[in-house]
């Protein structure tokens, strides 16, 4: 058999192509995406899930004048394969390779970066409307999961839709999960449409009806299109989507390229909005994907054994400051009844399942809602309750006006923890988590704190949970580091001096600290004295501890993984100006004003100058600049 999928240079090329080769380039794709995890970790069962539904939209529109966009465009590999990216395709993920979610720069097929859930909708009515402005009949395409449906922004571009009467498609992917099983009233009336026995009995034989209609557009299959929405309407009271002013067309078999493509070609015929009902599986036509969607939504590299089991690949081991967090959360809900845990659709992301099971009425998941889940937390703090928000770093920032509104601006005591702080590497800029530094120290009646090792990371949250205004901790996606030290207690606004020397000070905020560490042991074989400072706190500074570093030392450097615009090394000036201290010879390392691609996190790591070495570099070049000739503040 030829291989077709090798062959295809533009999606424009399926549409000459019959079912039966769109289902030998949907086997080509899947075998393609199981080579790929034998190399690397990558995003698999919701691609997997999407092969047939990819071909069938591409077979049917030319997106190069149509408009696509893909919600949470983790599934965005099929398209990436039929789109010209196939021989670039096993550099997926890696730095200066193709990116793992849509990207402009590299493809006119992607529209928008899309790496947080639930804004296709909106962007695909702003598409519409802009096209039409513009004198364009440009036909608009959004496909989003059942996972990310209920967020709060897809509502609102459903009622925008409506007011607007935009001629566009929202696809919705209903394949019963996000990453986790998908939870909440829209997942419940989801899977009533799923399995109402009368309508899916009559959807199946106006379904076979016309598949013996040989002509799409024929006026006799239109007829039967209006007798299955009429008898779909009496069955469903008009359905909640028809009363948003959207036509309802499904569910259908979205692994059925012959019938997705019939659906497509006639609901694009109607005026005004249309939700196309699709129903798909996570990892179809991978067995163990298919089976464990959840462990196989970003399993690690694999590797087949010779009797065909599928094993992980060997990595190292230590545990993840994830785990070290979640066993934290245990600790406190077992020993404090007030305390309740709060994540958004990220059970298994957050390593909660013990959780969860353990204390089910005080774990909530509230579903790709963050900005619920803030508002959320506020109410339960308000009566007495101690929330912790167990959020992604950079999907936190969904929820920035509740933080403000809902916790800072009444003086909660919600703790939030940030896990994925920092680089998350082969994710990319959607997924770093580089800002909350900035965004979080904002905030009146807000503590920020990030722990340099595991043994903070207990700590700290122990100190939130007593403290009285909200609390912010924010720790990697990496193997934790344990640091050898006589542990001192948490204090609300000081630092730990972990090293002493005599010629400069490196101030750390957070996980690089033991880095910091290694770079000041380096400089010490050349002669070169510096100390190590844990800071532990990004709000309050520690006002002595800034102080003594300015007058103290020749040179001080502040390490931290977040961006330099507004974080920690900002905060550090900020304390030298209100003390009236020259900072002359104050050095920063952090992330410059721009957004980190994505790749290995040690080589991100190294260009940064955020590994040892990098930061004892940067010392050096202190050490000489600054130890001569450079006065002290006063």
């Amino acid at each position: 058999m030829s291989n077709i999928l090798s062959t295809i240079k533009s999606a424009t090329d399926l549409h000459a192509m019959s079912v039966k080769q769109l289902n030998q380039v949907a086997d080509e794709i899947r075998d393609t995406l199981c080579n790929l995890l034998r190399l690397r970790a990558a995003h698999f069962a919701s691609n997997l899930g999407v092969v047939e539904l990819t071909l069938a939209l591409h077979s049917t529109f030319d997106f190069l004048e149509d408009r696509l966009i893909w919600d949470t465009g983790h599934q965005i590999y099929p398209q990436k394969l039929i789109t010209g990216r196939y021989d670039e395709f096993p550099t997926i993920r890696t730095r200066g390779g193709l990116m793992g979610y849509p990207n402009p720069e590299e493809s006119d097929y992607d529209l928008f970066m899309t790496g947080h859930a639930g804004c296709s909708v909106s962007t695909a009515v702003g598409l519409r409307s802009g096209d039409k402005l513009m004198g364009r009949d440009n036909y608009s395409v959004a496909v989003i999961g059942d996972g990310a449906f209920p967020s709060g922004i897809v509502f609102e571009a459903i009622n925008n839709a409506s007011e607007l009467k935009s001629k566009m498609l929202v696809v919705l992917n209903d394949n019963e999960m996000s990453i986790c099983p998908r939870v909440g009233g829209v997942a419940n009336y989801l899977d009533r449409l799923r399995t109402n026995r009368i309508y899916s009995g009559m959807k199946t034989e106006v379904v076979n009806m016309l598949n013996k209609v040989p002509v799409l557009g024929d006026s006799t299959e239109r007829l039967l299109f209006q007798i299955k929405e009429g008898v779909k309407a009496g069955l469903h009271g008009g359905m909640m989507f028809e009363e948003f002013g959207f036509k309802y067309f499904g569910p259908i078999d979205g692994h059925d390229i012959a019938l997705t493509k019939k659906y497509l070609k006639m609901v694009r015929e109607v005026d005004g909005p249309v939700l196309l009902h699709v129903i798909t599986k996570k990892g179809h036509g991978f067995k163990p994907a298919a089976e464990d969607p959840v462990y196989f939504h970003t399993p690690p590299a694999f590797e087949t054994t010779e009797t065909g089991e599928t094993i992980p690949k060997t990595t190292g081991g230590g545990k993840a400051y994830t785990n070290h967090a979640r066993d934290a959360i245990y600790d406190q809900m077992e020993h404090n009844d007030k305390v309740t845990v709060i994540t958004a659709a990220m059970c298994q992301g957050n390593k909660l399942e013990p959780v969860r099971e353990k204390f089910p009425d005080r774990f909530f998941d509230v579903g790709i809602c963050e900005s619920h889940a803030v508002a959320f937390a506020a109410g339960q703090a308000k009566v007495g309750m101690r929330p912790i928000v167990d959020i992604y770093s950079t999907f936190l920032q969904r929820s920035y006006d509740q933080i403000f509104q809902e916790v800072c601006l009444q003086g909660l005591p919600v703790t939030f923890l940030l896990d994925r702080g920092g680089l998350t590497a082969n994710d990319g800029p959607t997924h770093h988590g580089t800002f909350d530094f900035g965004y979080m120290r904002l905030f009146p009646n807000m503590v920020v704190m990030a722990p340099g090792d595991a043994n903070d990371l207990g700590a700290m949250l122990d100190f939130s949970l007593q403290h009285d205004v909200a609390c912010s901790i924010r720790y990697p996606k990496l193997t934790a580091s344990e640091i050898e030290r006589t542990l001192v207690p948490i204090e609300l606004g000081k630092s730990e001096t972990l090293k002493t020397g005599t010629d400069g000070v490196i101030v750390c905020a957070g996980t690089p600290l033991k880095d910091c560490l290694d770079a000041a042991d380096m400089l010490a074989t050349e002669g070169i004295s510096v100390s190590v400072i844990n800071a532990r706190f990004v709000k309050p500074m520690d006002v002595d501890m800034v102080r003594q570093c300015l007058t103290n030392y020749d040179f001080v450097v502040t390490v931290e993984e977040a961006m330099l615009m507004g974080g920690f090394g900002s905060a550090f000036l900020e304390s030298a100006n209100e003390l009236r201290l020259s900072t002359a010879n104050v050095s920063r390392i952090g992330i410059p004003d721009r957004f980190i691609e994505h790749g290995d996190r040690d080589e991100l790591i190294a260009a940064l100058k955020l590994d040892a070495a990098g930061i004892a570099d940067v010392c050096r070049e202190a050490n000489g600049v600054y130890s001569v000739n450079v006065p002290h503040g006063n």
